[in-house]
């Protein structure tokens, strides 16, 4: 049998159990509730693992691994970056966040951070988060859809367009059928896989080179730049440092990720899945950044995009059974993050705004209606727009993180925030984003990826009398 072939049986086998298990989970899902959150009924493993699945897309296993192998020792910057927000979240945001979000009574993050929807002054803030969410959104799951396309054109040899249009296909399909409780179940079962790709990988590569000696040796020889800590480049080395460790800034702002503190189910769900995220999140990230180093001794003569130096490795190291198991734990990346954020474009409009209103089973259906649309639209931009993933994806990572995750900060430790404020600080770290990119100077550097955060905070923080009380 060729390999492309067994590599292809063994992808249908796979998405056909993550549709059997949309199928399943849309006979859990019966209301609005349900379908965004599961009912606040999440239990200590799949809360864990899908919300780390959701916050490490394919940016994880073919970005990482791929700014290890251009950039070499200096990519370690990212095991604190990416491992200190999910420490972050899972210590300082989950526990107030599912106790207050249980006691107001929000299913979302913006009716969390907006308050009621008939609240007084609320309903611009309202809007403008959910604009912000839709525009950053359909970008960040293009590249998703993207990222599954370029696996599927680098190994079978299918048309880039064609193989975005399938893998965009398959997450709607089961995101459509099972809402949150087939978004979270399907999550997990990737995010192990991802886990046990970001294991086997690495350590096929660690073998394959001889060893960490022979690795720091082969670092050593392909350059001073790829054997410093330091980055080099056009910008100062501790500016990319800063502009590195700012990624972890970014964790407590991302809807997709913090609703899964909203959903579990208690006290004692939220420890033991405290432990399990941070296991994952050392496992992957360490994992990722190893392969990238390994693979610049293996390919020490050949020079290649860093996007596809996953894939490279991948067909060098292994039979075509696994490597089509390694190719389903990419696509795993891609869907992980991507049906979590169709999710929350859908609770954007239905719930949010309100469209949903009146009979639960409308509601669910406008649901679906807003995953469909948001789904075509990023679709459309991952084949029209930017093939770059890392940066791309960092994009709208800050985009969001900056608009919501101050805010979030502020309002869970001072108590609400009153609605010009929110509307100003939401609108001011997207915007410094937004210019930040569009700005050739700026593109990548810490205007787009550091002033954010601190102008938001800038808005936030000056309070005027007695801070309000915390909400319990």
């Amino acid at each position: 049998m060729e390999q492309g072939t067994i590599v292809l049986l063994t992808l249908v086998v796979y998405k056909a159990i993550l549709l059997g298990i949309g199928v399943v989970a849309e006979r859990r899902t019966k209301n609005e509730a349900d379908f965004l959150i599961g009912g606040r009924a999440l239990g200590p493993l799949v809360a864990a693992i899908s919300a780390s699945a959701s916050s490490s897309s394919v940016w994880t296993l073919l970005g990482v691994s791929g700014y290890a192998y251009a950039n070499g020792l200096s990519a370690l910057w990212l095991l604190p970056a990416c491992i200190g927000g999910f420490a972050l979240n899972w210590f300082a945001i989950a526990p107030r966040l599912r106790r207050q979000a249980l006691t107001s009574g929000a299913l979302t993050l913006t009716d969390f951070l907006a308050g009621p929807r008939r609240g007084r002054g609320f309903a611009a803030a309202r809007w403008t988060a959910c604009a912000i969410l839709l525009i950053s959104l359909t970008g960040y799951v293009a590249q998703q859809f993207n990222g599954a396309g370029r696996s599927l054109e680098e190994n079978f040899g299918l048309p880039l367009d064609t193989s975005i249009l399938l893998g965009g296909a398959i997450v709607l399909l089961y995101t459509l059928l099972g809402g949150f409780w087939a978004v979270s179940l399907t999550d997990t079962l990737q995010g192990l896989l991802m886990a046990g790709t970001a294991v086997l990988l690495p350590v096929a590569a660690l073998i394959a080179v001889g060893g960490f000696e022979p690795l720091a040796s082969g670092i050593h020889s392909a350059g001073p730049d790829f054997a410093s800590l330091w980055p080099t480049g056009s910008r100062p080395g501790g500016v990319t440092i800063a502009i590195l460790l700012a990624i972890g800034a970014g964790y407590p702002g991302q809807p997709h990720v913090v609703n899964r503190f909203m959903a579990l189910r208690d006290e004692a769900a939220l420890r033991a899945a405290r432990r399990y995220a941070l296991a994952w999140a050392v496992l992957v990230y360490a994992g990722m950044v190893l392969l990238g180093l390994c693979a610049r001794v293996m390919f020490a003569d050949a020079e290649m995009e860093q996007d596809i130096v996953f894939f490279a490795a991948m067909g060098k190291l292994f039979s075509p059974v696994i490597t089509g198991i390694l190719l389903a734990a990419v696509l795993s990346a891609v869907m992980s993050t991507a049906d979590s954020q169709l999710l929350v474009a859908a609770s954007a409009v239905s719930h949010d705004l309100g469209f949903g209103r009146g009979d639960p089973r409308t509601a669910l259906w406008r649901s679906r209606g807003v995953v469909t649309a948001v789904g075509a639209a990023a679709v459309a931009a991952a084949m029209l727009g930017s093939k770059e993933i890392f940066d791309s994806v960092l994009i709208a990572w800050t985009a969001i993180g900056a608009a919501f995750g101050p805010l979030l900060l502020v309002t869970l430790w001072r108590g609400p925030v009153g609605p010009r404020r929110t509307l100003v600080a939401m609108l001011v770290g997207f915007g410094t984003t937004a210019i930040g990119f569009a700005l050739p100077a700026t593109r990548g550097g810490w205007v787009e990826r550091l002033l954010p955060y601190a102008l938001a905070f800038a808005v936030l923080l000056p309070v005027t009398g007695s801070p309000r009380r915390p909400r319990p």
